[in-house]
């Protein structure tokens, strides 16, 4: 707006209308016609406190004030429609256009539409500086910009990304390279910075990436189970930005770009065949950055980090924090969960039921509503092994569990060698030893219902027919009353009320010496 009473005042203190335009900041011609208008209306300086340049300006060029009496667009309609994919500024004009004629106002011209735009998005765009309090926040992102390795065996060049910390308070930046984003990487990266900080933060801000936030809400954000558990062991909150509102991380959003030119750009013409040793010279340019004085004010990152940053951190924990997975099953009828092609046992109550299982390198941790239920030592080896503790069990089961070999052939030894022997040989019949038990226990049964003598004596002849008898064939040399003859007498049993008419041929008939 023209400054009308200062040029009133300087003209009164006799200035001449070049000076009077210069200190303005207007044009002469329009210093000439203020100063020609006010004297045609008499207007004289002094003038009163309430006559501002708003008053003088309806007064001296009411022309001006046509544009009062324009309807004013909605702003703030106008700003939220340019966001989107192919609105223009002279398509909004046109629609306000034509909805100001349909209601029979006037219309800005464009130019006046897009100067009034523009002061609006100019207040919409202000900016805060928020002061920082030392060992507050850390704020943490992947850089945009990645660099990269090569691969020893094949040559390949492969990408690495770039994590990136800032506390805001000292700007003291931590930087590491990773071969993925994933979350494994992720929380490796957390547990580094805080051994570089020598502490922790009350708060962590994030991005929204999927390996910090599950569900982004301003309100009430989901936060992954991994990172809160990672939080929760440092003691520390996450709490992440908002969409698209990279302020709220604005020191690790400005740190991005500086390590861009400091670290990664500084680093383009250097081969490296792991990131072992990409982070190792990351780490010296690190130092090198963290160390350079600031150019607006006294010290360094690293010196105030020192001085006053440092002491104030939290207290690191006595262990690091160890990575774990995390991810659900549902319980088989088996009372097992799957995980990674191993199975665990769950209490038997919670068949059918979906857990979540906390996965570590050590450990596999099972989990119901939030409460451990049960854990179990991580399996290593071939695939499809068990750890089943018996405690899981139906007490129906946990019977069966106590089957063993050992048991079975103890049991044969009461009966007989020859029972012994065939104990044995079932056993030994199958791939895996679990699957005889059942042969086993139907063979010792039938001493309950033929006798512990007829039993051993059916062994026997089962042996002297095959030097690999199965339950099936001994349990038809008792059915068929066998066990009764001699080992050497191939005939049919005397008794033949014991006899269900079976025959068997004895060895000596498939030796060949039948003529």
């Amino acid at each position: 707006m023209t400054q009308y009473r200062e040029i009133l005042r300087l003209h009164s203190l006799g200035f001449s209308q070049v000076s009077i335009a210069g200190s303005v900041g207007c044009a002469r011609k329009t210093v000439r016609n203020v100063i020609n208008r006010s004297q045609e209306l008499g207007i004289q300086w002094p003038l009163e406190p309430t006559i501002t340049d708003c008053v003088l300006e309806t007064q001296i060029n009411p022309k001006a004030t046509i544009t009062q009496n324009r309807r004013y667009p909605d702003m703030e309609y106008i700003h939220k429609e340019l966001m989107r994919n192919g609105v223009s500024k002279r398509l909004l004009w046109t629609e306000y256009c034509e909805d100001c004629r349909t209601s029979g106002e006037l219309p800005l011209m464009y130019s006046q539409f897009c100067y009034h735009y523009q002061q609006y998005a100019e207040k919409k765009q202000a900016t805060m500086h928020i002061k920082r309090k030392p060992a507050e926040i850390c704020e943490v992102d992947w850089a945009g910009q990645m660099t990269h390795y090569c691969d020893r065996d094949t040559g390949e060049l492969l990408n690495a990304y770039i994590f990136v910390a800032v506390l805001p308070y000292s700007m003291y930046a931590y930087v590491e390279a990773f071969p993925d984003m994933k979350m494994g990487s992720w929380i490796t990266a957390h547990v580094n910075m805080f051994r570089f900080f020598g502490g922790v933060t009350k708060t962590l801000v994030p991005d929204n990436l999927k390996t910090g936030v599950n569900r982004v809400d301003w309100h009430d954000p989901e936060i992954n189970k991994t990172y809160r558990e990672m939080s929760e062991h440092y003691n520390t909150a996450v709490i992440p930005a908002r969409v698209r509102h990279p302020k709220d991380k604005a020191s690790v959003e400005g740190t991005v770009g500086k390590i861009s030119t400091w670290v990664i750009a500084s680093l383009r013409n250097e081969q490296y065949f792991s990131i072992k040793e990409l982070n190792k010279d990351i780490r010296k340019k690190l130092d090198v950055f963290n160390t350079r004085a600031f150019q607006k004010k006294e010290g360094s990152r690293l010196s105030i980090f020192l001085g006053e940053e440092k002491s104030l951190l939290l207290p690191l924990p006595a262990t690091p924090f160890e990575l774990s997975e995390w991810k659900q099953a549902t319980v088989a009828f088996n009372y097992h969960i799957s995980v990674d092609k191993m199975f665990y046992s769950v209490p038997y109550e919670y068949i059918k039921h979906r857990v979540e299982v906390r996965v570590t390198s050590s450990m596999i941790e099972v989990f119901y509503q939030n409460n451990r239920i049960c854990s179990h030592p991580r399996l290593s080896g071939r695939d499809g092994m068990y750890s089943t503790i018996p405690e899981h069990m139906p007490a129906h089961h946990q019977h069966y569990q106590e089957w063993d070999s050992k048991r079975f052939l103890s049991w044969a030894e009461k009966i007989g060698l020859s029972t012994v022997i065939t104990i044995k040989s079932i056993i030994t019949s199958k791939r895996v030893e679990q699957q005889s038990y059942r042969s086993c226990m139907g063979l010792l049964k039938l001493a309950d219902k033929y006798s512990v003598e007829r039993l051993e004596r059916a062994c026997a002849r089962a042996l002297y027919y095959t030097m690999q008898p199965s339950y099936k064939s001994v349990k038809t040399i008792l059915e068929t009353g066998q066990d009764k003859l001699d080992i050497s007498d191939n005939t049919q049993p005397e008794n033949k009320d014991d006899d269900d008419g079976g025959f068997t041929r004895g060895a000596d008939y498939y030796g060949g010496n039948n003529g």
